[in-house]
């Protein structure tokens, strides 16, 4: 079982900007897919951006343009940088990591877009 740790959540203003951090356990961090995913209250949990372990990204509609998917496989880190944040972007934002069909999940981290 990958242990996933995200951070970089806090509160914010509309039009501002974050930088989500997920630290990852293990040794083969290069060979896996990470993803952001993101989940208000009474909503189901939704695809935000995606890396492949080639560097291949895809993004949600409503991000496109405004988010950033990263990866450091030096670090076993991946970041998703938030622009232009907007109020409908506040939500708990996810980390997720997928290998050969496993799926593993971090705890979240708060993220409120607010004046």
């Amino acid at each position: 079982q990958v242990q996933l740790v995200e951070s970089g959540g806090g509160l914010v203003q509309p039009g501002g900007s974050l930088r989500l951090s997920c630290a990852a356990s293990g040794s083969i961090f290069r060979l896996y897919s990470m993803g952001w995913y993101r989940q208000t209250p009474g909503k189901q949990r939704e695809l935000v951006a995606t890396i492949t372990s080639g560097g291949s990204t895809d993004y949600a509609d409503s991000v496109k343009g405004r988010f950033t998917i990263s990866r450091d496989n030096a670090k076993n880190t991946v970041h998703l940088q938030m622009n232009s944040l907007k109020v409908e972007d506040t939500a708990v934002y996810y980390c997720k990591l997928g290998w050969l069909g496993f799926t593993s999940w971090g705890q979240g981290t708060q993220v409120t877009v607010s004046s």
